[in-house]
């Protein structure tokens, strides 16, 4: 029984075998056909016609999901810890609304049931556990963020000062009746949304608002890059000098600032 669980431990919860990644591979393509089940029970037409042929789909997979976590608690060294960790109540969110719904029935529990059936899309959340690249990405994201900071607050003090200028500009005209409303203007215009329901009506204000799509265009560009040298740097591993503490790429031999030999 023990060489079972951990040949199982190592399908469910490893990826370096071939049964491990054909597990993976299965468990995502019905992750991906739940979501889109949901997706469309949400159309009222299809609900309709499909009701039943989308409540039998569900509990079946339901019941899959069910076997699948009380197999991964069967096999957990700590099944507390699994219980208690992120993917685990994730896995456990994404089957609970649908037993939830099997007990709760009458006309005033209709809207509760149905805010709860809602949590079945956490189950898309489990979708990041196949991507090995999250990590990266994750590590790309933390080493940028004080970068992204600094923009998204000057991007707030752009705004902010668009705002203002044009609250003077346009003041009680066309929905620019204060300032926090004509910083709303501000914020859709730079992020070139547009929704169109503020609109300046003076020269002056229509100048104001070409400069801001100007600057929304330029904005777009920043975090980009920001970005792209985050995971530049995070697939890229650097060697740190031990004596000026400069970074060099991997393959570096000398320090490309003080000449000091790095060590492997």
């Amino acid at each position: 029984m023990s060489n079972l669980r951990e040949k199982l431990h190592e399908i469910v919860f490893g990826t370096e075998t071939e049964m491990g990644r054909k597990f993976d591979l299965y468990l995502l393509w019905l992750i991906l056909f739940s979501v889109l089940i949901v997706m469309l029970e949400s159309v009222p037409s299809l609900d309709a016609k499909y009701d039943a042929e989308f409540a039998v789909i569900e509990w079946v997979l339901t019941i899959f999901f069910t076997i699948e976590y009380l197999l991964r608690l069967w096999i957990s060294p700590k099944p507390s810890k699994y219980i208690f960790s992120w993917w685990g109540m994730i896995d456990l969110l994404s089957i609970l609304p649908t037993y939830i719904s099997f007990f709760m029935v009458g006309y005033h529990y209709l809207l509760i049931v149905r805010i709860f059936r809602l949590l079945r899309v956490f189950r898309i959340l489990k979708l990041v556990r196949f991507n090995n690249e999250a990590q990266m990405l994750l590590n790309a994201l933390k080493a940028s963020m004080y970068k992204i900071t600094i923009f998204l607050m000057a991007v707030l003090a752009i705004v902010t000062l668009l705002g203002t200028v044009m609250y003077v500009v346009e003041m009680n005209e066309d929905g620019f009746n204060s300032i926090p409303e004509a910083i709303y203007w501000a914020i859709v215009t730079v992020t070139t949304v547009g929704y169109g329901d503020m609109i300046p009506a003076s020269a002056l204000g229509k100048f104001i608002s070409s400069f801001a799509m100007i600057i929304g265009y330029s904005i777009i560009a920043v975090p980009t890059g920001i970005m792209t040298v985050g995971i530049a740097q995070a697939t890229n591993p650097k060697k740190k000098c031990g004596k000026c503490k400069q970074e060099n790429p991997e393959s570096a031999l000398y320090c490309n600032q003080c000449g000091e030999g790095l060590s492997n």
